[in-house]
């Protein structure tokens, strides 16, 4: 029992970051209809950044805002970095050829990720970076029973789940997130409504990656070291959270990383750690047979 409940906690981690990466897959598809390929990377683009201020600003971060508040400091440059590294993205790569059709874009797409995932070897270097954790306090606390778990660990989870928090109030429960739904509904009828679609388009593509930048930072926290395509795997799980959850729904890629990070877990401590990357794509595969829209993901008729 105690065994179960320790793979729980550590699913519910990892399925933050799939969780985190996977808003920014669903809220870029939901109003571009793209599956934007690169976003992988600026979730390994996220993680150098927090990396790099880690170390170069060691001395001084941590002496003036303490270790967590060392860490902070990090966090927000890597989401800074990274929304911003996403705002570039979309106005090279997807701005140039959005009225050439979806097959352009996707190239365009897969493009960026090679060039990202080589721009970060190039200037990071080709191996693991390892990262400043040795002053990160490394305490538990007990939950109950035996079952403890890290300080480290419960922030990830606590940080990860406020935030989807607020982006679900955000785009369920407010006026500019009614619009960046009836955006997604029907582009053309929200514009003739009076919405700035590129404001919406410029919200997804710096909140997404913004996202995938603190998962990044998180991800490096928790395993320690990083390498420049770290991005590949985190971004096929990722995708395979939003087909879980349900493509295009916000809800939905919350749901499916969580989902997925503790089946993932249970299955490693249960069966085998050397396969569990095979279950996680056994699982896409199952789900776009049987239930193709998702867990919460609804059809939506088109109009002809």
């Amino acid at each position: 029992m105690d065994m179960l409940l320790e793979q729980l906690i550590n699913g519910l981690a990892i399925g933050s970051f799939y969780a985190l990466v996977a808003i920014g897959y669903s809220m870029v598809y939901g109003v571009m209809k793209l599956i934007n390929f690169a976003h992988g990377d600026l979730f390994t683009l996220g993680s150098y950044l927090g990396y790099t201020l880690l170390v170069v600003g060691s001395g001084w971060i941590t002496s003036t805002f303490g270790v967590w508040g060392g860490v902070v400091v990090a966090v927000l440059g890597a989401m800074l970095g990274a929304g911003a590294a996403g705002l570039l993205l979309e106005r090279v790569a997807y701005s140039p050829v959005y009225k050439a059709g979806r097959l352009p874009l996707v190239v365009s797409a897969l493009g960026a990720s090679i060039f990202i995932s080589n721009g970060i070897m190039a200037v990071w270097g080709p191996r693991f970076q390892a990262y400043p954790v040795e002053s990160i306090p490394t305490g538990s606390i007990m939950l109950f029973g035996d079952i403890r778990i890290t300080t480290l660990k419960l922030v990830t989870i606590l940080v990860s789940l406020a935030l989807m928090a607020i982006i679900y109030f955000v785009v369920e429960r407010t006026l500019f997130g009614s619009a960046v739904r009836a955006s997604a509904l029907d582009r053309e009828a929200a514009t003739i409504m009076g919405i700035d679609f590129r404001k919406i388009i410029l919200f997804v593509f710096f909140v997404g990656p913004a996202l995938g930048g603190l998962a990044g930072v998180f991800a490096g926290l928790n395993y320690n070291r990083i390498i420049f395509n770290l991005g590949w795997g985190y971004g096929l799980k990722a995708f395979t959270a939003v087909i879980l959850g349900g493509i295009g729904n916000i809800p939905g890629a919350m749901l499916g990383g969580l989902l997925l990070g503790m089946m993932e877990a249970l299955f490693e401590g249960f069966v085998s750690g050397a396969w569990k990357n095979v279950f996680v794509f056994v699982i896409l595969i199952v789900i776009l047979i049987v239930r193709p829209t998702g867990i919460i993901g609804e059809k939506i008729a088109e109009k002809v």
